[in-house]
């Protein structure tokens, strides 16, 4: 159930007159994961960066002049990193550990901000593991050259496949991604060949992967 924020000011007018100004607030975050759209009011586990989040005061009751200030502070730190004053805000979350994200809210004329919402965003340490063979056969099993399913965190990613000779024939950058056992268009011969990667994680450890990759086409056919 997501949570109502209703805030509550008494403004006193030159006549000393009380006028009541209304403000009720749904505060939350919005985000993808899996290519799956998500939402949170409260908090966000063991998310892997980078992770983008649009964070949302959601007015839907508002009498007057509203201000928002969007607080971001880092586990251990007193003060925040990172201040932002408007209704909605995205933010890329790209560091391991856990974000205190904060709405305060002031309303024109009252001059204190009210504490109207806070988030926990807890982002996962990396992981970064490549293997040492692939069958692109086309059994649709193991047929793409590519990084561990385990992976998490990575931030920053780059991987290259080199032949005996040291001729680059393929690289690519997105995680996700990977090589087909292809080479201007043909399939590479069986053997070994190298692979190159050079990442960086969300909690700053620094990957360098040089290791030797089997393509084991015809030999996996032949079982």
């Amino acid at each position: 159930m997501k949570m109502r924020k209703k805030l509550l000011f008494t403004l006193i007018i030159a006549c000393f007159w009380p006028l009541i100004v209304l403000a009720d607030f749904n505060p939350t975050a919005y985000y993808t994961i899996d290519g799956e759209e998500m939402e949170s009011t409260d908090m966000i586990a063991d998310a892997q960066a980078p992770l983008t989040v649009r964070f949302a005061a959601n007015p839907t009751e508002t009498e007057g002049d509203v201000g928002y200030e969007w607080r971001f502070t880092r586990e251990g730190e007193e003060k925040p990193f990172m201040t932002r004053y408007e209704e909605t805000t995205t933010y890329e979350f790209k560091q391991s550990g856990m974000t205190q994200v904060e709405l305060y809210v002031t309303i024109a004329g009252y001059d204190e901000a009210e504490l109207t919402a806070t988030f926990s965003i807890s982002i996962t340490n990396s992981i970064l593991e490549m293997p040492n063979a692939f069958s692109p056969n086309g059994d649709g099993v193991n047929d793409i050259y590519k990084a561990k399913e385990n992976h998490k965190s990575i931030v920053e990613f780059h991987a290259y496949i080199f032949n005996r000779w040291g001729q680059k024939i393929y690289d690519w950058t997105d995680i996700n991604g990977g090589w087909d056992g292809t080479w201007n268009g043909k399939d590479v011969k069986d053997g070994t060949y190298y692979v190159l990667v050079k990442a960086k994680g969300a909690d700053g450890i620094n990957y360098d992967i040089k290791k030797d990759v089997n393509v084991l086409r015809k030999y996996l056919l032949e079982q």
